[in-house]
């Protein structure tokens, strides 16, 4: 099927991308055991990753010609990026403004939280998978559970609303956590999102019968908490959410495994390194970062971003019997 002359960012199955999440280092400073391995990974050399001036000039074309609205921030760990401020000012000064969030582990945002939102961030979603000091030394391997309860509390002060906390539960590790992390996030006024597992470790040790899937969760929540639908339509959003004893607090479920919402899928991916992928899970990619380098002007750049994306596929195909891991992790994507 030829593409239409359409200049967004569309598909053969008639969604458009208006979401694009933005990879800012391969590097974190957290080794949590779902994800990577203790001693860590070969990180991208430096001259891979793409510099400031690269990165602002594909999110300006982004949204100065294929109609992106909402850039998130991502590694990684964003925080680990040198001058993050700055870029963070760059990209909110492009016209028009696309609304801007950041996924964070938490580490160093005490510190950094004011600028950031000075900056012009507008939200923030931080990583927290347990809030027992021990169990977060369990699975993260690091002894930081208080910077990271230390940083949410600073995006709430520093305005940044919602402040967004992402939880993955895993069978025989930390699924007793569902309640005690609700509890926590309604009495802190923070929103709390369950995310099933998923096959992105780096370790490719992904088992499905450790994943705690959302029916479960919800089911656990359901014995402490009166849970009805939440009134407003999901839309493209990947949590399906309710409300918390009738409101207004309430908590998401993403159940990216056991009820794919493909189908309404709004994001393209951008990796540190300067590759556009049209889906979490693709193994295809494009090389924009040599296009850059290379000279290719504005539309060049656009029209290859445009092609990757018209061939995105139907879904993620996890339940398939033939899906593939992608060969990169989470941390080389992007979350």
């Amino acid at each position: 099927m030829p593409r239409p002359a359409n200049p967004h960012l569309i598909d053969t199955f008639g969604r458009v991308a208006t979401d694009l999440r933005v990879s800012l280092t391969d590097r974190c400073n957290l080794r949590c055991t779902y994800c990577m391995p203790a001693e860590g990974l070969d990180w991208m050399p430096g001259e891979q990753v793409l510099t400031d001036d690269e990165l602002v000039r594909l999110m300006r074309i982004a949204v100065e010609q294929l109609g992106i609205t909402d850039i998130r921030l991502t590694g990684g760990e964003p925080l680990l990026r040198p001058g993050l401020e700055d870029l963070v000012g760059r990209i909110t000064a492009l016209s028009p403004r696309p609304r801007l969030s950041m996924t964070t582990n938490g580490i160093g945002l005490a510190k950094r939280a004011a600028g950031l939102a000075a900056a012009g961030l507008d939200r923030i979603n931080v990583s927290l998978d347990t809030i027992d000091p021990e169990l977060f030394k369990t699975i993260t391997r690091r002894d930081r559970l208080s910077h990271v309860l230390a940083g949410l509390a600073a995006a709430r002060d520093a305005g940044m609303a919602p402040v967004k906390v992402n939880a993955v539960l895993i069978r025989g590790l930390n699924e007793t956590e569902a309640v005690p992390l609700l509890k926590f996030c309604l009495a802190e006024g923070y929103h709390l999102r369950f995310i099933e597992q998923m096959p992105l470790d780096a370790q490719h040790g992904w088992n499905r019968g450790e994943m705690i899937t959302a029916a479960e969760i919800l089911s656990m929540l359901q014995g402490s908490f009166e849970l009805t639908p939440f009134p407003v339509a999901r839309g493209g959003a990947p949590a399906e959410r309710w409300l918390v004893d009738g409101g207004p607090g309430d908590v998401g479920v993403i159940a990216s495994v056991t009820r794919p919402f493909c189908a309404a899928c709004e994001r393209t991916r951008l990796t540190a390194d300067g590759a556009v992928r049209s889906c979490l899970f693709s193994n295809d990619e494009t090389d924009l970062r040599s296009l850059v380098r290379a000279g290719a002007r504005d539309e060049e750049v656009a029209d290859a971003w445009r092609a990757t994306m018209w061939g995105k596929l139907a879904g993620h195909e996890i339940n398939d019997a033939g899906f593939a891991q992608p060969i990169r992790p989470m941390s080389a994507i992007g979350g």
